[in-house]
């Protein structure tokens, strides 16, 4: 796994699931991190839990539509760590699900605005301070959805299928100034999401059974490798954890 001492990071949706496995990964291998989502209870307990075990954390409440959270949360990773060195777009809505004669107009905006306008603000948020440094590491947090078509989820796929048109676009631009943008597929993951996806009832991935979804600990590894010197053979695309190559080159069983 990567060394990132020395390091800062900034992980948006990082209250639980994925969000919160890449934050405590990232921790470990030596990364200050900044906890941003909009429970702060949770990120707040997470990011003391991170400190008592010797890492450094800090937490802030951040509603990912909102650019001017994302302002504040990279400004707090400069004012607290002096440093700002990954970002993790992590944070994404799918619920509610529903097929888009049902679908709620407002619900559907609301999801566009976390899944995809969340990911450029992000991306926005950093890039003054990626580019007059150099360097950087962003990872946009996507899906098999990106590319392919399920029944009920037209907002998901939609918004990741953005996402990722965005990681490639954010690789051609800034590629030559030394800051590597890379999107993560993980398959499906043991966390609240999956929860909401069965409820559904829709389509085939709602049917399958728990034991098939890869622990969000997977994901946070995969996060922390991906922060690290493997980015650079994903440049301007997505890096699947479906693919078994990938899991044994983390170290994943």
């Amino acid at each position: 796994m990567s060394d990132h001492s020395g390091k800062v990071a900034l992980v948006t949706g990082a209250s639980r699931g994925i969000g919160e496995a890449g934050a405590r990964s990232l921790a470990r291998n030596g990364a200050a991190v900044v906890l941003a989502a909009r429970s702060t209870t949770d990120i707040e307990r997470i990011a003391q839990s991170i400190v008592e075990s010797g890492g450094r954390a800090e937490a802030i409440s951040c509603d990912v539509a909102r650019f001017e959270d994302l302002e504040a949360a990279a400004a707090l990773c400069l004012s607290r760590f002096d440093g700002l060195d990954i970002l993790v777009n992590n944070a994404g809505l799918i619920d509610p699900i529903s097929r888009i004669e049902d679908s709620s107009p407002d619900d559907w905006s609301k999801v566009i605005d976390v899944n995809v306008k969340g990911v450029y603000f992000g991306l926005r948020a950093v890039a003054s301070h990626m580019l007059s440094q150099r360097s950087g590491k962003i990872i946009n947090i996507s899906s098999g959805a990106a590319t392919g078509a399920l029944e009920g989820w037209s907002h998901y796929c939609a918004s990741k299928a953005a996402a990722l048109s965005l990681t490639k676009c954010a690789d051609k631009e800034w590629r030559e100034h030394g800051i590597h943008v890379v999107g993560l597929s993980p398959g499906t993951v043991d966390t609240e999401m999956q929860v909401q996806i069965k409820a559904s009832g829709i389509n085939p991935v709602s049917r399958l059974d728990p034991s098939a979804h890869i622990p969000a600990q997977w994901v946070g590894e995969a996060i922390s490798w991906l922060a690290g010197d493997a980015s650079s053979h994903f440049l301007g695309a997505d890096c699947s954890l479906r693919d078994e190559t990938v899991r044994k080159a983390i170290g994943l069983v």
